[in-house]
C-alpha cells in the first residue's frame, strides 16, 4: 500500500530538533518555540542554490500544501463535494525528491495562474509518498525490474481516490499505463540534454577523459553511450537523488558523473554542470526533460484542470518517443535512446539501441508532420528493431543483470 504524507509534515519549524530538508541541501535548526533560524547549507563551490528560492520554500510550508487544511463548505465548480458534505481539494500526488517536489510545486503554480480560484485556501494539496525506486538504492533499475519503479505507487493511489492527479517526471513512467487512468498533460518541455559533471571541472566532455576513468551512472543508455566513446572507461552503479549524487562525486566515489540538465534547472542547480552534452556525443533518453499529469480517466474536475496545461509541442514529440520505446518493447535491460523536436514545422526524430558494453549501437532518424506523431515514432522502433535482428535483443533476454552491468555498486 502506498504512504501519503502531506508536504507540510516535513517542515517541523517549531520544535528544538533539527531537520535536514531536500536530503542535506537545507537544514533548519530551531532555536526555540519563538525565535527559529533557517541556514540555507550550500555545497562548496559547485552546488549553488540559489537563495530566494530556498527561502520560498523553507519560509512558507503553504507554499506547498498547509499542514491542516481549514475547508469552507460551498458548491462551487471549484470544489467536489464529499458526500458528507465536505468539500475535497485537488490532492496532487507526488514522490517526496527534491527534484519530485520541485515539479509538484510547479504544477501547483501552473494550476493556479491558470485557475485563479485555486489560489484559494484548501483549494490545493500535496501528497508525498515512496515508492520502490526510492526505497531500494543498492541495486540497479534493472535488478529491481525497470521501468515502474517509481509511478507504482502513485498509480496505485490514484486508483485509490487517494489522489486526484500524480505528477511524473516522463522517463519514468512505462508506455503502457493502468486500465482507467490517462496521462493527457505535458509541460512546455525543458532542456532534454544530458549534463556532464566532472569533480573538479577539468575535464570537458566525456572525450576528454583519461583512460581508465570511473564514471558513476545508474543508466544503461549512458553506459552504453559512454563505452562507445572510450572502452577503457569504467561505469559503476550510481543512484540517489541529485543531491546525494553529487555529494558522492565531492567525496572522489567517482571521477565524473551524468545528469539531466532539466532536473538541474528545476532545482536552479545547474551550475553545477561542467558541459552539456549535445545529442552527438550522448542522445537522451526518451521523455527525458518533460513533466506529465496523470490523473483517472472518469475524472471530469481533474481532466478540465490538466488538460487546459497541456503543451501541444512538448505532448507531440513525448507521444513519438514513447511509441519508439514500445515499439522496441523497451525496459531498462536494453540501452535506449530517442529523442524528437519539431523544426520549422516538422517533427524530426532520432534514435538508437545498443549492447551494454557499447561494443554495438543501431541508430535511426525521421522526419514528418506533427500530427504523425504517434506513428513516426513507431515506424522507427520497427524498422530499428528488423535492422538489429531477433538475435540483438534474445541476447538482451538472456544476460543476467550482473552481466549486462558487469559493475560493482557505488
Amino acid at each position: 500500500t502506498s504512504k501519503i504524507t502531506p508536504f507540510s509534515l516535513f517542515l517541523p519549524f517549531a520544535t528544538k530538533q533539527s531537520t535536514e530538508f531536500f536530503l542535506g541541501i537545507i537544514e533548519v535548526k530551531a532555536a526555540s518555540h519563538t525565535n527559529s533560524s533557517i541556514y540555507i547549507q550550500q555545497r562548496n563551490c559547485k552546488m549553488k542554490f540559489n537563495t530566494a528560492f530556498a527561502a520560498l520554500l523553507v519560509g512558507s510550508a503553504a507554499a506547498f500544501a498547509p499542514s491542516t487544511p481549514t475547508f469552507t463548505k460551498k458548491n462551487t465548480a471549484l470544489f467536489m463535494s464529499a458526500e458528507d458534505g465536505e468539500v475535497k481539494p485537488l490532492r496532487i500526488g507526488t514522490r517526496g525528491s527534491p527534484l519530485a517536489l520541485a515539479q509538484a510545486y510547479e504544477t501547483r503554480e501552473r494550476l493556479i495562474e491558470q485557475f485563479p480560484e485555486l489560489s484559494e485556501e484548501g483549494a490545493l494539496e500535496i501528497c508525498v509518498m515512496k515508492t520502490q525506486g526510492d526505497m531500494i538504492l543498492d541495486k540497479s533499475l534493472m535488478e529491481l525490474g525497470g521501468k515502474g519503479l517509481f509511478t507504482k505507487e502513485l498509480d496505485t493511489a490514484l486508483l485509490g481516490d487517494e489522489v486526484d492527479i500524480c505528477v511524473h517526471s516522463m522517463k519514468d513512467v512505462p508506455t503502457w499505463l493502468p486500465e482507467g487512468t490517462v496521462l493527457p498533460c505535458n509541460f512546455p518541455r525543458e532542456d532534454t540534454n544530458d549534463a556532464f559533471i566532472h569533480k573538479d571541472g577539468s575535464v570537458k566532455s566525456i572525450g576528454e577523459l583519461p583512460d581508465g576513468s570511473v564514471i558513476g551512472t545508474a543508466s544503461l543508455r549512458r553506459q552504453a553511450q559512454i563505452l562507445a566513446q572510450n572502452p577503457t572507461l569504467k561505469c559503476v552503479n550510481f543512484r540517489g537523488n541529485v543531491q546525494t549524487r553529487l555529494r558522492k562525486l565531492d567525496d572522489g566515489v567517482v571521477d565524473a558523473t551524468l545528469l539531466a540538465i532539466a532536473g538541474l534547472k528545476r532545482m536552479d542547480m545547474d551550475g553545477c554542470a561542467t558541459a552539456v552534452l549535445d545529442w552527438d556525443e550522448m542522445l537522451p533518453a526518451v521523455a527525458q526533460g518533460a513533466i506529465g499529469v496523470q490523473c483517472r480517466s472518469d475524472d471530469e474536475r481533474s481532466l478540465k484542470y490538466i488538460n487546459a496545461l497541456n503543451h501541444p509541442e512538448t505532448h507531440a514529440c513525448v507521444n513519438c518517443e514513447r511509441a519508439f520505446l514500445e515499439a522496441l518493447d523497451g525496459n531498462c535491460k536494453t540501452p535506449i535512446a530517442g529523442q524528437a523536436r519539431i523544426i520549422d514545422g516538422k517533427l524530426v526524430f532520432k534514435g538508437l539501441i545498443a549492447m551494454p558494453d557499447g561494443s554495438l549501437k543501431y541508430e535511426t532518424e525521421a522526419t514528418g508532420e506533427v500530427d504523425d506523431a504517434v506513428e513516426i515514432g513507431r515506424k522507427a522502433g520497427e524498422e530499428l528493431k528488423a535492422e538489429a535482428g531477433d538475435k540483438f535483443f534474445e541476447m538482451m533476454v538472456e544476460m543476467s543483470p550482473q552481466q549486462v552491468l558487469g559493475q560493482i555498486t557505488k
